[in-house]
């Protein structure tokens, strides 16, 4: 299927689903312009959540958004999530104007509280909010964990699971080493 047939179908499928969005939770949702989502991409809010989505947002296929109970995620203008890149928020992200997610990138701003009585089956969490700068690039299978803090211009090399504070124009990246072992 060429683009423009495939826009007949994506553009009507992304208008639907920002509408139902709006009308669903009408304060609590923000977009102000037609977005694209891909219709086999995900949006879902819980009572209380808040989300606002700047312009020119894209979403690709097998993203998720997933905004829980009494959380808030703020997207700014010229976002684009690659393909099976999820947000799970449960407090608070921050992603500035100009972020550009490579495929299959994570953000979770909660770990399970794996401590308490009942230890992850509670259903308890903590949660620490993530900021992200304006023009951050976030490289393909990168993991980006609760209270993280990444600088504008900045990159997060692919693979790298990332937490704590890092300052503008930085590469952020893990050293690994490759180990081979004869049996």
């Amino acid at each position: 299927m060429n683009k423009y047939s495939r826009a007949l179908i994506d553009l009507p499928t992304a208008l639907l689903k920002i509408i139902s969005l709006k009308v669903v939770h009408k304060n609590h949702f923000k977009s102000n312009k037609l977005q694209f989502t891909s219709p086999f991409s995900e949006i879902t809010m819980d009572k209380g959540a808040k989300l606002e989505i700047g312009n020119k947002f894209r979403q690709r296929s097998h993203s998720r958004l997933r905004v829980r109970k009494d959380a808030n995620l703020k997207i700014g203008n010229n976002i684009s999530l690659n393909h099976g890149c999820m947000i799970v928020c449960r407090d608070s992200i921050s992603i500035a104007d100009g972020v550009q997610f490579g495929p299959n990138v994570l953000l979770y701003d909660h770990d399970h509280d794996y401590k308490t009585d009942g230890g992850i089956n509670a259903g308890l969490f903590k949660t620490a909010p993530i900021e992200i700068g304006e023009n951050v690039w976030i490289g393909a299978g990168s993991i980006i964990l609760k209270g993280t803090k990444i600088g504008a211009n900045s990159v997060v090399a692919a693979g790298s699971v990332v937490r704590g504070v890092f300052p503008e124009n930085t590469l952020v990246y893990q050293e690994r080493k490759m180990v081979s072992k004869n049996y």
